[in-house]
């Protein structure tokens, strides 16, 4: 190792989910570790408005660890704001990444226009994040890397994307820096996925990021989860009632998908609708083609699968669909609804006490959706309050996030003891139960850091 400082700036994910943002400043080059926007608390959602605490045209080059929005989504922020290095993900993280870019300029785009019209946003004009202009920007910037092999980045440094379950074409990123290997566990997926194969494990790590947004928490079985939505699906439906499932395009969607085509397929809920609701519908049912290899299904389940949705792409039809209430299953956007065509469902839907709301993935704090199911009988859409009579599920054991063991066991094949662990990416209490957790299995010391924290190695 040269005899060089090297400075790491918590940008995002830290002390909190969202936002996914690590910069290491090697001395010669900068490095940006995923690109996510904010979710949840106001006061984190408004610092995607803000321009970052570092020089944003010295950073070098972005590494993806997949296409979460969370994780993906500042990306055309970046770019106005003067980054012009390449963007360097796994093909299906870039393939999603695009998928999520358009899908959300799209959506914000959409909803600023309609606040102009109905005047109810606080700024006038009401604009988006960003809209497909920008996206358009951003996308000649992607470079695709091939998983497990080291990549050359400049000289010294080098790259490893290893393949990590959680969604299609997740990775953990091996870093080496003049020799010192630096690892981002990204989000790590769950040992036994119905859809996805198990992670893989690093071997070393001499500086480790880790994940904490299930420590302290622990997944029931699938099957007893998948037995838990056949029930839902069922009772909600012989009451006359619409199964509504949050999923951003790329998270759960894929798992639900094949949960209900399953069931579907063996009689086991009624033959109604099932609808997968988003502008880029086509391409989400393309990716299960072009990702073969990341998934376990064959080409004929795709085929028989995709068959039995029905794709909504058009505002206009959504707009249809959401007064129609005859028993359906509508999977859309976001998972956490922080945005998204679910909340035009919703607004016309959620006083339906025969309805249901069924969250199938982690809602940060201070989203639409943690706030429902801390028991909020409100749900404010569009600049207004819309009474919340549906009834509620959460069903944790579909889950695309390791829980608490699993994250512990991800950690057993490093036979190094890591000089730093930084844990991150996870809200305090599971921040601090990971912290035990490692502590009391390896005998490592950790620590938590917070966001804009600076740190030098």
């Amino acid at each position: 190792m040269k005899n060089t400082k090297i400075t790491i700036h918590f940008l995002g994910a830290a002390g909190t989910v969202t936002g996914s943002k690590y910069l290491i400043d090697t001395g010669a080059h900068q490095l940006l570790i995923d690109c996510g926007v904010f979710q949840g608390l106001k006061e984190l959602r408004l610092k995607n408005w803000e321009y970052p605490p570092v020089d944003v045209s010295a950073i070098d080059a972005v590494l993806l660890t997949h296409g979460h929005f969370d994780h993906t989504g500042y990306l055309p922020r970046l770019v106005k704001y003067g980054f012009s290095g390449l963007v360097y993900g796994t093909n299906p993280t870039l393939d999603i990444a695009t998928i999520v870019l358009n899908d959300s300029a799209k959506i914000q785009e959409q909803e600023a226009a309609r606040a102009n019209k109905e005047g109810y946003s606080k700024h006038s004009p009401a604009e988006p994040l960003y809209g497909l202009k920008d996206v358009e920007k951003t996308l000649p910037h992607f470079k695709e890397v091939p998983p497990s092999q080291w990549i050359p980045l400049f000289d010294g440094i080098n790259a490893r994307f290893q393949y990590n379950g959680h969604i299609l074409g997740a990775a953990f990123i091996e870093l080496d820096v003049h020799g010192k290997r630096f690892v981002f566990s990204g989000d790590i997926g769950r040992t036994n996925d119905l859809l996805l194969y198990p992670p893989l494990k690093p071997e070393k790590a001499d500086v480790l990021f880790i994940e904490s947004t299930y420590g302290g928490r622990f997944h029931p079985d699938e099957v007893e989860a998948v037995l838990e939505i056949e029930k839902l699906v069922n009772d909600t439906i012989n009451r006359g009632g619409s199964v509504f499932i949050p999923s951003f395009s790329v998270e759960r969607a894929q798992l639900m998908m094949l949960i209900l085509w399953r069931l579907l397929n063996e009689n086991k809920i009624p033959k109604v609708p099932i609808i997968m609701d988003s502008p880029m519908g086509a391409s989400i049912l393309d990716l299960f083609y072009r990702t073969r290899d990341w998934h376990r299904l064959t080409t004929d389940e795709c085929d028989e699968m995709c068959d039995h949705f029905t794709v909504v792409s058009s505002y206009q039809e959504t707009m249809e669909l959401r007064s129609d209430n005859k028993p359906k299953i509508v999977i859309a956007g976001s998972g956490m609804l922080t945005g998204g065509r679910m909340l035009n469902y919703l607004e016309t839907q959620a006083q339906n006490p025969d309805n249901t709301l069924l969250f199938v993935g982690y809602q940060a704090e201070g989203t639409r959706g943690r706030k429902l199911l801390d028991g909020e009988k409100e749900l404010k859409v569009y600049g207004k309050w819309v009474p919340f009579n549906m009834e509620i599920a959460e069903i944790e054991g579909l889950s695309s996030h390791a829980d608490h063991n699993e994250l512990i066991g991800w950690m057993n094949e490093i036979t190094n003891i890591p000089e730093r662990i930084f844990i991150v990416h996870g809200e305090k209490e599971g921040a601090e139960a990971l912290q035990l957790g490692i502590k009391e299995t390896y005998g490592w010391d950790s620590q938590i850091p917070q966001l804009y924290d600076i740190e030098e190695l």
